[in-house]
């Protein structure tokens, strides 16, 4: 009797919880999800616990959509952003007068979300091509009045099969749309939480 021994491709945990496959299908499917939950627009400054806190399920902007979509698929990007920012706040952009890393609002603004995805993911080229853009990625824009936003693409597709649809909040709650060229796109970016 002959035995043979098939070499380990994947780590046990892998296997187990499926996250090597798929990890953008489940940002996305977390993103969706959003879109179930009653949201007003407010992206007031808040005292949060950390790790782990979060502006009340009621209320939040662009960033707490995707935070809480991160949430859903085991990424705290309150910790993480406020890590990063205590570990290299130089690399930070100093738009607010911050003269120290604030777990509190830190992680709830585009520009630094836009740095750690960068600094810790991979960020990709901005492209006109909408085959560029998957499941699962992070998009910024600049809206009109300087104002940033983001949002997480989805596997759904636009009605004429062209773009990827993306799940975000830009003041009426979380939605989907047809927005991925609708504003100037400032940041591209994967990010799986290594």
């Amino acid at each position: 009797m002959r035995t043979f021994i098939l070499p380990l491709l994947v780590s046990l945990p892998q296997v187990i919880t499926g996250q090597a496959e798929d990890f953008p299908g489940r940002l996305a499917e977390a993103a969706m999800n959003r879109l179930s939950h009653h949201v007003v627009y407010d992206g007031s400054y808040l005292r949060i616990g950390y790790p782990g806190g979060d502006v009340p399920d009621s209320i939040g902007v662009c960033t707490d959509l995707v935070i809480r979509a991160y949430r859903a698929v085991g990424i705290d990007l309150q910790e993480k952003v406020h890590e990063d920012m205590k570990a290299d706040f130089d690399s930070y952009p100093r738009l607010w007068g911050l003269e120290k890393p604030d777990p509190n609002i830190d992680h709830r603004r585009v520009p630094n979300l836009q740095v750690f995805f960068a600094r810790h993911g991979t960020a990709l080229a901005v492209s006109s091509d909408s085959d560029d853009y998957k499941e699962g990625d992070l998009v910024t824009w600049m809206l009109e009045g300087n104002l940033p936003h983001i949002g997480i693409a989805v596997g759904t597709r636009s009605a004429d099969g062209r773009r990827p649809l993306v799940v975000h909040n830009i003041g009426s709650g979380p939605e989907i749309g047809d927005i991925l060229f609708r504003y100037p796109i400032t940041g591209h970016y994967r990010y799986r939480g290594r």
